[in-house]
């Protein structure tokens, strides 16, 4: 085990021999990376970019040791930084994987975007409207940097299924669309706990980084490792899952963020001391005259995850596999179709990296992760204030 004091000792070796490099890339040039934030899902993003034909993780940025120590078993030949700034100062890394608690979102991502790195976000992109602001402003001025949403979906071959389906002309008025994602554990076993280790410590954890623009507050590993349990650092499930199935069709359909949230629900299952709810439902309205709703619990699978959008002429109904039906009633010699393009599992990281080397747009671009980021947000506001919330469009407010 290594100390926080042998790794900062270490800072001088990792930034001596930086390369200036150039954001300019071609079809087959090597893309070198950098991560921060290389935890549970960290991990599971460089998997996949390891994955993906010709590139290389040159840095590696936590503030937790022990997570260092693992992303070097990954990747060997990358340099390690408790302090994520000196990774940024490495002028070879062409772009950053960002996997880092929600709250800190923004301030990785404006950091890597004014260094000149191409940024790959992971979802929810924004935690609060403040922050949506902040980062569309250093997107604004990063001029030819690619940057990538961690909503997976929009890479999945159901977006093209999808698409194939609205464009048959075969929906007729689209009112709703219905959406809920379930999941069950084990008796004591709560959804999301983690445990907290002996090397938890303030040795071992640079806090005050952890913290970032939260409220101060004094060590406490449960707080570190299950922040996705407190609302300083967390939106609860609605930053986690909603966000994913809000994203598929807000790409798909273009919606914008909506008129007006409401969101209800409680902790009826895990009494651990998380503050995010366990069971919750949401209602979406938005100006393009269509409801969303999404509801969501831990304490039972039955359901599963799915959406289905509603039509007065057919449904597109979303699972594992998508599939239009159509409604007899207005449409009787619709037949039904099922979805058939296929997806490569490291397909949305491929997706970054091609947009990388091409200039293309992203499948999952910014704007589609602000919008998410402010109907999440109004959902979690509603919740907390115990009102319906609405969106002031003009001064890009929630009211």
């Amino acid at each position: 085990m290594h100390s926080r004091r042998n790794f900062i000792g270490k800072v001088a070796t990792g930034l001596a021999g930086t390369l200036a490099g150039s954001n300019v890339l071609g079809a087959n040039d090597r893309i070198r990376l950098g991560i921060i934030g290389p935890g549970d899902r960290g991990t599971q993003i460089m998997r996949e970019a390891l994955n993906c034909a010709n590139v290389e993780f040159v840095g590696v940025a936590d503030i937790y040791t022990k997570r260092l120590e693992n992303a070097k078993a990954l990747v060997p030949q990358a340099k390690t930084y408790l302090d994520y700034r000196y990774l940024l100062d490495d002028r070879s890394i062409d772009a950053v994987l960002i996997a880092t608690p929600q709250h800190l979102h923004c301030e990785h991502f404006v950091a890597s975007l004014e260094a000149g790195k191409h940024v790959y976000q992971e979802k929810t992109m924004a935690f609060t409207v403040e922050h949506a602001k902040r980062m569309r402003a250093a997107y604004q001025r990063a001029s030819g940097r690619t940057v990538q949403i961690g909503h997976q979906s929009c890479s999945s071959g159901q977006v093209a299924d999808a698409v194939t389906f609205l464009n048959a002309g075969h929906m007729g008025k689209i009112t709703a669309i219905h959406a809920h994602m379930y999941r069950n554990t084990p008796h004591g076993k709560p959804q999301w706990s983690r445990p907290v280790y002996p090397d938890m410590t303030p040795e071992n954890i640079v806090w005050k980084s952890f913290l970032g623009d939260a409220p101060a507050a004094p060590f406490d590993a449960n707080r570190y490792v299950n922040w996705r349990f407190f609302w300083d650092y967390s939106g609860g499930n609605v930053y986690e899952n909603m966000c994913h199935q809000v994203a598929f069709w807000y790409k798909v359909l273009g919606l914008k963020i909506p008129k007006a949230v409401n969101m209800v629900g409680g902790i009826y299952l895990w009494k651990d001391g998380r503050e995010v709810p366990d069971t919750m439902n949401v209602a979406m309205e938005h100006g393009e005259e269509i409801l969303f709703t999404w509801d969501s619990g831990f304490g039972n699978n039955q359901l599963g995850a799915s959406e289905d959008v509603l039509g007065t002429d057919g449904t597109i109904a979303k699972g594992q596999q998508i599939r239009y039906q159509p409604q007899k009633v207005n449409y009787p010699e619709g037949a039904e179709i099922l979805g058939a393009t296929r997806t490569a599992i490291n397909a949305h990281m491929q997706n970054f990296l091609d947009s990388i080397r091409s200039g293309k747009e992203p499948n999952c671009p910014f704007d589609v992760g602000f919008r998410v980021s402010i109907a999440c947000r109004m959902a979690v506001e509603s919740y907390r204030q115990r009102r319906a919330v609405h969106w002031d469009a003009a001064r890009e407010e929630i009211v």
